[in-house]
């Protein structure tokens, strides 16, 4: 299939949508592992373009709202500790830990502030020397070299009052944990562009094999989505399990070998507890003992690990592909992006999120899906 220059156009998505019910012959089951995919999809209805035998999955592919309450718990610990500053990105902030979350904390007096680069936190360290100042590194292998180029730096002018508590994950564990989950009903999956753009997609390679399972690495327009989905039902059709690019003009296999060096110079893998999924091992990046001392838990103690609260909440079989958001008995009613009960509800990549913004819905009734409102 050739790849189009123009990825809004509507004429070629017609002739896309077009395309794929033409291959499909039985039922099938793609997952995008990417938040801003599942807003993409949701945004511009590609999903309602496709043929009801093709069922999408919204799976874990939303750092913030993987990062179980434990961790979001400690963050706030610290955060309401006299002398210390604590930063983190803006989705951050609103999701809930067991009780509040960092914008309450930080209405109560909690020095919390909203970055846009680990760097800032450096600079912010540098200047403030009287304060501790913490990062809440949350993300996926796209925002690693970062954090690790963060550290490196803070090490190289010698700041003593710079720390990282860790949320940082990545995603092929992810993948065989869902795949190894018993029951699960996924055939296909799209890749998240921007993490290849990082890993480049040679890890892949052997999940694809293994599990005898499609993956197409897809950027984020309505055009690049419906030609990932295209090359994986294609593949599904005829028994085939490959890696195949369909982001061709940013991703190479092999990625980015200086982001992939920052990362394993500063990180080394462990396991790592996801909200909805549980622990995955070598799943989780940790300092490495060089740079140990950069570590929040190390200052302020370990994280304390408990079970999640009971809730209505669902978020777990949303990010497991089980359930969709409207399916929720909270959804748009208990739970809004004001009034979150789950990280899906409030990220910016969270299906939620996706799904209350752009759908604008009506109650749904349990057995079918949302409708749009005029």
């Amino acid at each position: 299939m050739k790849f189009l220059d123009e990825y809004r156009d509507p004429k070629a998505a017609a002739a896309l949508a077009q395309a794929i019910a033409g291959l499909i012959n039985r039922p099938w089951t793609i997952m995008e592992v990417c938040g801003s995919q599942t807003h993409a999809l949701v945004k511009y209805g590609i999903d309602q373009l496709l043929p009801a035998e093709l069922s999408l999955a919204h799976g874990p592919g939303c750092p913030v709202c993987v990062t179980p309450i434990p961790l979001i718990d400690k963050a706030l610990e610290i955060a309401r500790l006299p002398g210390v500053m604590l930063c983190s990105f803006g989705d951050m902030l609103r999701v809930p830990g067991s009780e509040e979350h960092l914008l309450a904390a930080k209405a109560g007096g909690a020095r919390v502030r909203l970055v846009y680069s680990p760097l800032e936190v450096v600079r912010l360290a540098q200047a403030h020397p009287q304060e501790e100042v913490v990062f809440f590194a949350v993300g996926f292998e796209t925002t690693a070299p970062a954090t690790a180029l963060a550290i490196l730096q803070a090490q190289q002018r010698g700041l003593a009052n710079f720390s990282v508590l860790g949320a940082q994950v990545i995603l092929p564990p992810a993948i065989r944990a869902l795949l190894n989950f018993p029951g699960h009903n996924l055939q296909g999956f799209l890749l998240a562009g921007h993490v290849c753009t990082v890993t480049g997609y040679a890890d892949y390679e052997a999940l694809a094999q293994r599990y005898q399972v499609p993956m197409v690495v897809t950027g984020f327009e309505p055009i690049d989505l419906l030609q990932g989905i295209y090359l994986c039902l294609q593949q599904m059709e005829k028994g085939q399990a490959q890696v195949e690019n369909q982001y061709v003009r940013a991703v190479q296999r092999q990625g980015n070998p200086t982001a992939q060096r920052l990362i394993w110079q500063v990180f080394e893998l462990e396991a790592r507890q996801w909200r909805g999924l549980g622990e995955i091992p070598a799943s989780g990046l940790r300092l490495k003992d060089q740079y140990r001392r950069f570590e929040a838990q190390q200052r302020f103690g370990p994280v304390q690990t408990s079970p999640e609260p009971p809730t209505v909440c669902i978020s777990g079989q949303i990010l497991q592909g089980l359930k969709k958001p409207w399916q929720c008995p909270a959804f748009g009613g208990g739970c809004t992006p004001s009034h979150p009960l789950g990280a899906p509800m409030v990220s910016s990549e969270g299906a939620c999120a996706a799904y209350y913004h752009y759908r604008r819905l009506a109650a749904p009734s349990r057995d079918q899906g949302p409708e749009l409102k005029d």
